[in-house]
């Protein structure tokens, strides 16, 4: 079983790989504002569903978003506490106001 750091290294680094992407930025956009099927994210992103699928798949994959299935249709809201995992980790860098300087690792000729 994977240790909770190495589980949050490996969230942090998925996580940020699936932001990479504008289609995926313009999902998680729309899905700011509410829940929603994908043949709106379709619509709203002026992509086709096949498209569309593999990218919502990379956003299920590393938990940004949660999908629920009522009848035939799919609806895709995000998934709050895995981008807190991700804005804690940036915070940590805001923290250091001062980054001390290498020391001399070489001995000078």
């Amino acid at each position: 079983m994977p240790t909770p750091s190495a589980t949050n290294s490996d969230l942090i680094v998925t996580g940020f790989h699936a932001l990479s992407d504008p289609i995926r930025i313009g999902v998680l956009e729309l899905l700011k504002k509410r829940e929603q099927c994908v043949c709106d994210l379709c619509d709203a992103l002026g992509v086709n569903q096949s498209k569309l699928s593999f990218h919502l798949k990379t956003l299920k994959e590393t938990r940004l978003v949660n999908a629920r299935q009522e009848g035939r249709w799919i609806y895709y809201s995000l998934n709050l506490p895995q981008f807190k995992i991700l804005e804690s980790y940036l915070a940590e860098f805001s923290h250091n106001q001062i980054i001390p300087s290498a020391r001399i690792c070489c001995d000078e000729e």
